[in-house]
């Protein structure tokens, strides 16, 4: 069986890995699909539905979300239909209706040549695309925050709302909301995130703060480190 799948995208003739994504097939192209909740590090999940495309595979033709379907032998697809502009109009209007300063969903919306949300704000910041909570697990290794509550009412927090104890204070969430909803700070040799302070590390010999602690002793557990290897910064190693 061959390891390659033959489809069109947008009237050009492409060929993809079997098993890789729409989406996948179409970046390699050079092919601009909008999408928010996709990383390649991360699995595909198919939350803001940015990416939709329409397809046409066995005299059938539907919406799909481009991050999850995976590329056919003699699938065609096309990236700006009318029906795909119509939903991504869609849901970018919800989005800004969540987040209307984030300059990465007015970007998206300029391209859509969408002015204004018709929907009413309800600024929660977070546009739900669990990019932060995929992170921490399937990058980082840990757990410490999730979903709670369901529908219009859910977000993303620490268990109970409490400091979370799995947390190593490592912004790996924050770098990769596409929004910059998540924040942390560093102060007097403190990072502050999720509402709670994390002392930071210093180094013995110029007395920089390398990372928080936690974070440091979870390097050391995981990949079986000497307990001094982070007692020196890069800077003076």
């Amino acid at each position: 069986m061959s390891d390659k799948v033959n489809l069109t995208i947008d009237g050009r003739k492409l060929e993809a890995p079997a098993g890789s994504t729409i989406l996948q097939a179409a970046k390699d192209a050079n092919i601009y699909i909008p999408h928010l909740c996709h990383n390649d590090e991360l699995k595909p999940y198919g939350a803001c539905r940015l990416c939709v495309v329409e397809i046409t595979h066995r005299n059938r033709t539907r919406i799909v979300a481009s991050c999850i379907y995976e590329v056919a032998e003699g699938l065609e697809v096309q990236t700006v239909t009318e029906r795909v502009l119509n939903v991504r109009k869609l849901v970018i209007e919800l989005l800004l209706s969540r987040n209307k300063k984030s300059q990465v969903l007015q970007d998206i919306a300029q391209k859509l040549e969408v002015e204004k949300s018709r929907f009413e704000l309800d600024i929660k910041g977070c546009i739900l695309c669990g990019m932060c909570i995929r992170t921490c697990k399937e990058v980082v290794g840990v757990n410490a925050i999730g979903y709670k509550s369901r529908g219009f009412t859910r977000e993303v927090a620490t268990p109970f709302d409490e400091t979370p104890p799995d947390c190593i204070a490592c912004g790996s969430c924050a770098y990769v909301c596409p929004v910059d909803f998540i924040q942390y700070s560093e102060k007097n040799g403190v990072r502050t995130i999720w509402n709670t302070e994390f002392p930071m590390q210093k180094c013995t010999k110029c007395g920089r703060h390398i990372a928080p602690v936690k974070q440091l002793d979870h390097f050391k557990e995981t990949l079986n480190l000497p307990e001094d290897h982070f007692d020196i910064c890069l800077h003076c190693r």
